[in-house]
């Protein structure tokens, strides 16, 4: 098969390994790519959220099969375009990709199914936004309502903060994803993410992780994309797995085919687990990153039949096979992430890394330059390793970590404590 994968970070080089390694990948094309994807496929500059323009690409490159990585094209109906021309695609339409587009929506899908989530309220009006933190104090979580890459999340432990992030949102910080603010019960617990495969009737998890989103050590700091991550997640028990999934995946799918909105791809699941028990934080409609990393890390080249299984309705006869191991990914972030940072330092030393199928060097922000790699963006790289326990993964990974080069960057040294 010809196979399209979309976009370019750490996400899609994971993808892109994996496709690779089934013997049913014939030729691999990656837009835009990144310099590490250029190492194992063939990169195209291509407008990835300009529909018609992929419909083009694909039909002139004889691509059979398209694997949308990021939510933006998604959200633009590129996955719409493409099935309307004939195209095999994974990736739920720009009507399902609303359960990631639109936080209010998706909290109206949790109201009509009676999927267990926090209390909520929605506003398009910065003073009734600010009256209600007032009523309700703090903590509590202030949201912009669309998609703001990965940001647009305050979780406000003062009432003073909750105020402040109100004003950023409705003062134009994350743009068009603003204009309408959902403000949320704050929820205690530990948090996890679940990983399902839908073909718009039936379900399969396909993994479990845990990701860091501060920045530094200790969950301390700003909040950033993910500055590492781990599978699977030991607080994601059989049984709450099953919980989340009979009470959460599986009415919010059916409400989807209920609407005339059948969800297609993989379903997200981002989860507050506490007393032994899921509530749903947020749903995305694409492989979290960097927990993409850490899932293709451990299921291969299945990853790819599986995903083929998702988009051609046949996912009652999958099966995923799971090895009893871990994998851990440790970010490697530009100096000043998630602020301001440069840009084009040069990194050293990757060309020495092992490449095999328990280590691996994903690249995020990379390019290359004079024949070198350089940083091009806030993550860079995600050095993944696995192992059969993960204190041996987390092993591996930082020893990587130190074999690379690269007085620009900097990484949280604590990646996988709650777990450890």
């Amino acid at each position: 098969m010809n196979i399209l994968i979309l976009g370019g970070g750490g996400r899609e080089h994971s993808l892109a390994w994996a496709v690779k390694q089934n013997p049913k990948c014939d030729r691999l094309i990656v837009a835009p790519g990144n310099a590490g994807i250029a190492m194992l496929a063939e990169c195209a500059d291509l407008d990835i959220l300009h529909g018609a323009a992929v419909v083009q690409f694909a039909e002139e490159n004889a691509v059979d099969f398209v694997i949308v990585g990021p939510e933006a094209p998604l959200a633009a109906g590129v996955a719409d375009a493409l099935r309307a021309a004939g195209i095999l695609t994974f990736g739920p339409s720009a009507a399902a990709a609303r359960l990631e587009a639109s936080k209010s929506f998706t909290k109206e899908i949790c109201d009509a199914c009676g999927a267990p989530t926090a209390g909520y309220a929605k506003f398009t009006d910065r003073a009734a936004a600010e009256a209600h933190v007032r009523a309700e104090g703090a903590p509590i979580v202030v949201k912009a309502d669309g998609l703001a890459a990965g940001k647009g999340v305050i979780v406000a432990m003062t009432e003073g903060e909750a105020l402040s992030g109100i004003a950023e949102i409705f003062g134009g910080a994350f743009g068009a994803a603003g204009a309408e603010v959902v403000i949320e019960e704050f929820m205690e617990g530990e948090e996890a993410s679940l990983f399902v495969l839908c073909d718009g009737a039936d379900v399969l998890p396909i993994g479990t992780a845990q990701d860091h989103k501060r920045v530094g050590d200790g969950d301390t700091g700003p909040n950033t994309g993910g500055m590492g991550a781990y599978s699977p997640a030991p607080v994601l028990t059989a049984a709450v797995l099953n919980q989340a999934m009979e009470e959460i995946v599986k009415p919010t799918v059916a409400e989807m085919a209920r609407r005339g909105t059948p969800f297609q791809g993989v379903l997200y699941a981002g989860l507050m687990i506490r007393d032994g028990r899921a509530r749903l934080v947020e749903y995305n409609v694409r492989f979290g990153d960097p927990e993409c990393q850490v899932l293709m890390m451990r299921l291969g080249a299945q990853a790819f039949d599986l995903i083929q299984a998702c988009a051609e309705g046949r996912l009652a006869e999958a099966r995923v096979t799971w090895a009893e191991d871990h994998a851990l990914t440790v970010v490697m972030a530009a100096a000043g992430y998630p602020g301001a940072y440069a840009k084009g330092s040069q990194i050293r030393g990757l060309e020495e890394l092992p490449e095999d199928s328990s280590r691996m060097v994903f690249h995020a922000g990379t390019a290359e330059r004079d024949g070198g790699i350089v940083a091009t963006g806030g993550r860079v790289l995600n050095v993944t390793a696995r192992g059969a326990t993960l204190a041996e993964a987390r092993e591996r990974a930082y020893g990587m970590v130190d074999a690379i080069d690269w007085p620009g960057g900097f990484c949280r040294r604590d990646i996988g404590w709650r777990a450890l």
